[in-house]
């Protein structure tokens, strides 16, 4: 497995031009990496408790996908750069039942990211950075 460093990472992505369709799971795929984590597929090579498009009922109706998830951990939302985070973490909020209410509600467009806390009985609080703030080589 290769290892990205956070500058790497960084460095990479800032100077992609790609839309979240082409780049998204490759994005994912690259942070996995640098935090020397499992991706998805080798985590769980059926899908059932981390996979990339999780399918998820909408509690408005219809149905929709959630770009990463893993259960009991995240769901993950990702839009093209500079798009609306808030469209985002909106869309994270009409999937997060079907997805068994994580805990961290993750949104990113690929430069920026957004971590939403969604603990039960605790106030969401919101973690924001990006690929800048990786530059560094931050532990």
């Amino acid at each position: 497995m290769a290892v990205l460093s956070p500058a790497e990472f960084a460095q990479k992505w800032m100077g992609s031009s790609r839309t979240e369709r082409a780049a998204s799971q490759e994005h994912f795929i690259d942070l996995c990496r640098m935090l020397g984590v499992p991706t998805p597929n080798e985590a769980d090579p059926i899908g059932d408790t981390y996979a990339f498009e999780k399918g998820a009922g909408k509690t408005e109706g219809g149905e929709g996908f959630a770009d990463v998830w893993k259960r009991g951990h995240f769901a993950w939302e990702y839009k093209g750069k500079r798009k609306n985070l808030d469209t985002a973490y909106s869309q994270l909020l009409q999937y997060r039942e079907a997805l068994e209410n994580p805990p961290l509600l993750v949104v990113c467009d690929l430069d920026r990211f957004r971590v939403h806390t969604n603990f039960t009985n605790t106030p969401t609080v919101v973690y924001e950075f990006a690929l800048a703030d990786l530059l560094g080589d931050p532990p």
